[in-house]
Formats: structure tokens, sequence, C-alpha cells
């Protein structure tokens, strides 16, 4: 199985060769309100953007000359975040900004847009008990719903949306790490990551692939309480007469994509595989995965979403 997320994007379609010129990065954070704005300008301060939260859109323009740099130093790389608590915030007047400032040869401009489910936006506000800013006085639901409707059509113009409903600070920090680091890097920087389909596919993946056809070391009473990452259950699954030929069909498939997405430009690919409970087979394969593209020279990050908690609410059979 094989599917590309419908809850995160990547659209910068710029050449790979621009991340060695000398344009100023430059991200414009925007989206729902408690989706993960502050925590994004947090990440990307601490990894040397400029980072500015909710100014007037109008004093961007002195923003940037402020901090354009001179003598001799470059401009540092700038992030700024506005949404519609900002003073004199306009959707539309966002999106003709950005689309000027992308079409600047100093800069390399970006638009970041954050979003989450209801329910977790919900939740956040109750749990915060904050006001939320288009209803400081009307349940949380209603302000929720005519936010999404005001600036919910914005997503169409991002660079990359993130849907963070799932998303913990570390595995944000992560995403967002691949996107907009500002290190070198040998073209397209690689997440790879298992899951438990009982818990829902990853909303940050872009491509999913199903282990749930292989045999299952669940129902081994001595493998159960292991996971993907130890010996005995790898030589379990590897047993399987489709185990390898799975494997090889999977690096052919991925093989030759990375040059593509290299060329593209893309910065960052998550490659997810799932079983049911998210503790055996997508372990396995997934930490097979990680070693052979790193033994490709990639860049790569491994997570195991669900190998810790199998046992919990929406856990099962590996």
């Amino acid at each position: 199985m094989i599917a590309p997320t419908p809850t995160m994007s990547d659209r910068s379609s710029a050449p790979a060769s621009l991340a060695a010129t000398d344009r100023r990065p430059f991200v414009l954070v925007t989206g729902l309100s408690g989706a993960g704005r502050t925590t994004a300008l947090n990440v990307l301060d601490d990894l040397g953007y400029v980072a500015v939260d909710n100014m007037p859109l109008p004093l961007l323009g002195d923003l940037m000359r402020s901090t354009a740099g001179g003598a001799g130093k470059a401009a540092p790389p700038l992030a700024f975040g506005v949404d519609t608590r900002t003073f004199g915030f306009d959707p539309q007047e966002l999106v003709n900004r950005i689309r000027k400032l992308r079409q600047r040869p100093d800069l390399q401009a970006r638009l970041l847009f954050l979003e989450s489910d209801t329910e977790t936006l919900q939740r956040r506000y109750t749990e915060s008990r904050r006001p939320h800013p288009l209803a400081p006085d009307r349940p949380v639901i209603d302000a929720i719903t005519e936010e999404r409707r005001q600036i919910g059509w914005m997503r169409d113009s991002a660079d990359l949306v993130v849907d963070t409903s799932s998303l913990s600070p570390h595995a944000l920090k992560q995403l967002l790490t691949g996107h907009f680091g500002l290190g070198p890097g040998a073209g397209t920087r690689i997440s790879v990551m298992s899951f438990s389909f009982r818990r829902g596919l990853p909303r940050e993946a872009d491509l999913v692939f199903d282990a749930r056809f292989l045999k299952n070391p669940h129902y081994n009473p001595v493998l159960k309480p292991l996971t993907g990452r130890d010996p005995a259950v790898v030589a379990f699954i590897a047993t399987d007469p489709d185990y390898l030929p799975f494997v090889e069909r999977l690096k052919g498939l991925v093989g030759p994509l990375l040059p593509r997405f290299d060329t593209e430009g893309k910065s960052y690919l998550t490659i997810a595989v799932g079983c049911t409970g998210g503790r055996h087979r997508s372990v396995a394969l997934a930490e097979v995965l990680a070693d052979w593209l790193r033994g490709a020279g990639r860049s790569v990050t491994l997570s195991h979403r669900d190998a810790d908690g199998a046992g919990g609410p929406g856990g099962g059979a590996g």
C-alpha cells in the first residue's frame, strides 16, 4: 500500500541549486489560532532565524530593512508570524505579499500554514484557558469555525501545510528542521517512521507502506513483548517468503524517487511504514529502510511512533 498524505504538503518547486545561493531565507508562519504558530517560531529561532511574532504586517518591510545586514555581514534568516489576532490582519493582503516576496531574487520566501482538526483546537483552548481571538465571549467552537471559514483557503497558497493535530512538539521540531534547517545538506533529508494503523495514519507522511500482510510476531508468546528492534523478531518476520521480495521492491521504488525529489528541490521527505499495532513488523521494516538509506549516503532520522505504547488505547496485534 502506498498513499500520499492529504494533510501535509510541500509545494516548493525551486531547483535544488537555490540552496547554494545567497538568497536570504524568509518564512512567513500563519494558520489557525492554536495550531502551533508560537512553537513553530521557537523552532525557527533555535535554528538561527530572527523570529518575530504578531507584528503588524505593514511593518514587515521595515523589519526586513532593519535586519538586512551590511558592512560585509549577510542578512540573517527571518521568520515572521502572523494570524487573525495580529493588528490589521488581512488574509488576502498576506497572500499577495508572499507572492511578491517570492519574486525577489534576494529572498527565498516561503509560506508555512499550520492547521489542526477542530477537536484538537478546542481541547487546546480549554486546557490553556485562553480566549480565541475571534470569539473572546462566545463558545470556542464558533470561533474555530469562523476562523476556518476566513482563512482556510490560504493553505492553497502555502509552500508547506502542516497538520499538527497528532504531532508532539518534538515531532513538529523534527519536521520543521527538515524543511527549514540552515545547515548544508546533501539533497532531500528523510524521516523514516513506523506506526500503528489502529492509531491512525501519520498526518505528516509523504509515502505510506502497509506491512500487515507479513507474518505477525504478536501471536508468538515469546516474541509478543518484544519489538521489531529485537533480532528474534526480525528473524521471525524474515521467514515469511514475501519479506525479502517486499524489501527489495521497496528499495526499488524509493531509490529512483530520491534523485527526482532532489532535482525538484524537495527539502524533506517522510516515509511511514505501518502495521496493526506498530510494534513488530513496521518497526523492523522501518529499521531496515533507514539503514539502507543511510548506507546510500542520505541524511535520515528514524522514529517509532507507537512501538512503546502498543498496549494502551488503540493498541493491538503487532
